[in-house]
């Protein structure tokens, strides 16, 4: 499976981590199937941000953040959507990185009927060879945004938060996207912390959630 180990979490701070994993491969191993996509776009949140969930203590909803680095800490979002986030830095800590979107790379189909009915129309032309899913509009915004990427994988807050990226069923693969240009800019949905630069995106993705 060639996942991304341990030490890769642990040796390296939560913005360099954010820049490293672009070009890595987010996968799923569910009881449905693998989905999986290339990560093209993340945000760091650090001490001392105060953006960063973890910015005044730790509470049930932001605790897998103070685990260990590279556990996986999913959270909800306007009381419907999950995102997910790499925890970094030492246990008690309290940073992580958001995947903000992923380039899809496998379980079209099943990212697809994950969305909603309109995907599965599109994969029907896929499927009978009318359109590239790579210039469709549909599978464009299968998983361009943190909400969306998490439906298409099937990541459950339930399950997966606390999980380790190392041990569990979601995990991370060494960077298949490699020799690109990468964009560091302000981060997209907050109201503190506004001016600080801390997303990083593949240049000239397609996939990119905003540019």
């Amino acid at each position: 499976m060639n996942k991304l180990p341990l030490d890769f979490y642990e040796q390296h701070d939560t913005l360099t981590l954010s820049q490293l994993l672009l070009g890595c491969e987010l996968v799923h191993e569910s009881p449905e199937g693998t989905t999986a996509g290339i990560i093209v776009e993340t945000e760091g949140y650090i001490t001392g941000d105060p953006a960063c969930h973890a910015y005044r203590r730790p509470t049930p909803r932001n605790a897998a953040m103070f685990g260990s680095a590279g556990t996986l800490y999913v959270y909800q979002i306007y009381n419907h959507y999950n995102c997910i986030n790499v925890v970094t830095g030492p246990e008690g800590i309290g940073e992580a990185v958001l995947i903000r979107a992923l380039q899809p790379t496998e379980g079209i189909e099943l990212m697809a009927i994950r969305r909603n009915e309109a995907f599965k129309t599109g994969f029907e032309r896929y499927r009978n060879n009318t359109i590239d899913p790579g210039t469709s509009e549909g599978f464009r915004n299968l998983c361009n945004g943190p909400g969306k990427l998490v439906i298409s994988l099937g990541i459950s807050r339930t399950e997966q938060n606390f999980s380790s990226l190392v041990t569990g069923s979601v995990f991370i693969r060494p960077p298949v996207l490699k020799d690109f240009e990468m964009v560091t800019t302000t981060r997209i949905g907050i109201t503190q912390g506004v001016d600080l630069p801390y997303r990083y995106y593949v240049k000239g993705n397609r996939y990119v959630s905003k540019k």
